[in-house]
């Protein structure tokens, strides 16, 4: 048995080797096809050594100036503590993710599901999503400082600033999940419907369990953005650097916190400490993110 499957293995090898050397001659008898192969092979490395390269920057940079005192519970001008900037994240994160997650993923239902194809408010919705996820954050910014905060009176707080940068992501949320939704393959629908599943239990048993790591996908890029995010902040989160007593109070998060010690250029050490905790956040998240996608997709392919 063991001498078959290294004759297998080796077979196959000869054929992986016989098809690479294949391609290689093909290249060779189309120069513009190789020379795209060489753009498309240096855009790759390319990539990947800018984010080698920011990481180590960012690493080598901040981690030497980690030490206790950024993690006190109280800010003051000495310690600079960006503890409490770290719970404003996390809260600012979640509450921003509760209010754009469920509104983008049953938009996304209704059109992918129960609206009719060439549906003018499908196509309508569509537009201005696409245009909504072009717009500067610092537009976003400015509305929610004059509704938010003028308008409603929610002045600078943790509640303003959910609210505006919910709106920001929202688009983003919609759009793949409404791209994930496509991706099911009609047979399964059909299958459920066979079987006597009405349209409700079809979508939330079949369809959308199967559409999940797309969805994880659209959650971790707007997860990312509002970890990462500053202008729109400042005018409506504030600057205040401690964990809010209530929603409706001034809240300081990593990337404002970043910023202003920066700005100042007095705590430029302690700017990019902060930077390596911002980094090694979204880090975790992107692995949660990805291993959750992981065991769902397993788990669907079980079932299957």
């Amino acid at each position: 048995m063991e001498q078959n499957a290294t004759l297998t293995k080796d077979k196959k090898g000869a054929i992986n080797v016989s098809t690479f050397s294949q391609k290689i001659h093909s290249y060779l008898k189309h120069p513009f096809s190789l020379l795209v192969w060489i753009i498309t092979i240096l855009a790759a490395l390319l990539t990947a050594a800018s984010f080698v390269y920011l990481v180590l920057y960012i690493l080598i940079k901040g981690v030497p100036y980690l030490r206790p005192e950024l993690f006190s519970w109280t800010y003051d001008s000495n310690n600079v503590s960006m503890l409490p900037s770290i719970i404003n994240t996390f809260l600012l994160t979640a509450l921003s993710l509760v209010i754009s997650v469920p509104l983008g993923i049953f938009a996304a239902i209704y059109m992918v599901e129960y609206a009719k194809k060439g549906n003018r408010i499908v196509k309508f919705i569509r537009v201005t999503a696409e245009t909504l996820s072009g717009i500067p954050s610092i537009v976003y910014g400015l509305f929610g400082m004059i509704f938010f905060v003028g308008v409603l009176k929610m002045q600078l707080s943790l509640l303003s600033g959910s609210l505006t940068v919910a709106i920001m992501v929202l688009p983003t949320i919609m759009r793949t999940t409404e791209e994930a939704l496509l991706s099911v393959p009609q047979s399964y629908r059909e299958g459920s419907f066979g079987l006597g599943a009405g349209k409700l239990r079809t979508v939330f048993r079949i369809v959308l369990p199967s559409a999940v790591p797309g969805i994880l996908s659209g959650v971790i890029l707007a997860t990312g953005r509002i970890v990462g995010e500053t202008a729109a902040l400042i005018y409506t989160a504030g600057t205040m650097a401690k964990v809010p007593n209530n929603l409706f109070a001034s809240a300081r998060t990593l990337s404002v916190h970043m910023y202003l010690l920066s700005n100042e250029g007095l705590h430029t050490n302690e700017a990019f400490a902060t930077a390596v905790v911002l980094l090694v956040f979204v880090m975790l998240i992107n692995m949660l993110a990805n291993f959750v996608a992981r065991r769902l997709s397993a788990k669907n392919a079980e079932n299957d």
